[in-house]
């Protein structure tokens, strides 16, 4: 039997944002989502140029006339690259806070981030301010593996933007105190879908804001506390018995992934949502080989893991749940990390996207029919075929 914390207890970031890593140390230590409070966010300010790009101006997240596809800012898509590369070639410390809006509520995940320019990021997720948890993850951004990047800004992730968003600028703004230059994607309709903060000086992310279609802000991701260079090493965690999880060294082109469905593995070249197969990893654990997918569309990102056998009878940290009309489990308190089983095969679903997009996911991958389904169709048989023929 099969918990889906063993499922993510050695994963990497293959392009994705800290987000899912953290997500995933907190499927293994319950307890680090707290309740959103006030953030430190910076404000951009919008120019000229980009209110004639978009056809309105930036500086609401209102929509502007939609005219069909625009074709995307040389200048936009060229600081977003900057951003992906300094997030690789800088040494750097912060702490990332991601506040999340659904439904009227919030909430908020904080993790501590360290990378070595080059080489290896920590990310370790914190209590809600208070101390730091026992569970750092270790990766490495060598030519072998792809970086995780900051915010999600990365080369895979910026390539998917491009394709399914027109990426303008929007000028120069602030993230906190420090100066930056902002970025938009829009949608084909013109409307606002998300805005970006890039250290003016270095060109590191800084602060991302998602919008929904309604123009209302659904998730906001802020990297504070920023120190470069030769203040990092100073600050990395200490090594405790055992290393950190490390990254997943068997990488998979999207070749090998898709000839894994003839070997009777999922791998859905894409989900629901317009989010597509981008990258994916294998690895073997104690129970079995597990899958480690990744899709985006840019901006939502979801990681689909899958391991044969069956759920464990407890699972600690998670409660039932019904989504898109099946029942299954949803790790506490994230609300963002779904599992179950179907078929043989276990589903563990960590999502950095829209509701309405984790719904749709879950919802088209496999599941099981209902327990005694058969049984009350058989019933059902029976009592019609009576009314066709009482007399039986």
């Amino acid at each position: 039997m099969l918990h889906p914390s063993s499922v993510v207890s050695r994963r990497r970031g293959e392009g994705r944002s800290p987000l899912l890593l953290a997500a995933a140390l907190v499927m293994a230590v319950p307890g680090f989502l707290a309740t959103a409070c006030s953030t430190q966010a910076g404000t951009g300010t919008a120019s000229n140029e980009a209110a004639a790009a978009v056809g309105g101006s930036v500086a609401a997240a209102g929509k502007a006339p939609a005219t069909g596809r625009r074709i995307s800012s040389a200048r936009a898509l060229s600081l977003l690259s900057q951003a992906a590369q300094a997030a690789i070639l800088m040494s750097y410390q912060g702490q990332e806070v991601v506040t999340r809006w659904s439904d009227g509520s919030g909430s908020m995940l904080v993790s501590d981030i360290w990378h070595v320019s080059g080489g290896q990021t920590v990310t370790q997720t914190l209590a809600a301010g208070n101390s730091l948890s026992s569970q750092p993850y270790l990766s490495s951004d060598d030519d072998s593996q792809a970086p995780e990047g900051v915010l999600g800004v990365t080369v895979p992730l910026i390539r998917l933007l491009e394709t399914n968003y027109t990426v303008v600028y929007a000028g120069a703004g602030a993230a906190g105190s420090r100066a930056a230059q902002v970025v938009e994607a829009r949608r084909a309709d013109g409307s606002l879908a998300a805005r970006f903060w890039l250290d003016d000086a270095t060109k590191l992310p800084l602060e991302r804001e998602v919008f929904d279609s309604a123009s209302h802000v659904i998730m906001q991701d802020v990297f504070i506390q920023v120190r470069f260079a030769g203040q990092v090493h100073a600050a990395m965690p200490v090594s405790g018995p055992s290393d950190p999880p490390g990254p997943w060294t068997d990488l998979l082109s999207n070749a090998q992934l898709l000839a894994l469905h003839t070997r009777g593995w999922l791998v859905p070249a894409g989900l629901p949502g317009g989010l597509s197969l981008f990258t994916g990893a294998r690895t073997t654990t104690s129970t079995g080989t597990v899958l480690d997918l990744g899709y985006s569309d840019g901006l939502s990102v979801v990681s689909v893991f899958e391991q044969r056998g069956d759920l464990a009878a407890k699972l600690a940290g998670w409660q039932r749940t019904t989504v898109d009309g099946h029942v299954i489990y949803v790790a506490e308190p994230d609300q963002r990390s779904f599992t179950w089983s179907s078929h043989g095969m276990v589903y563990t679903v960590m999502a950095d996207a829209p509701v309405q997009t984790v719904d749709a996911v879950v919802g088209a991958l496999p599941h099981d029919t209902p327990p005694g389904f058969w049984k009350r169709m058989s019933r059902g048989f029976v009592r019609l075929a009576s009314w066709v023929n009482p007399f039986h």
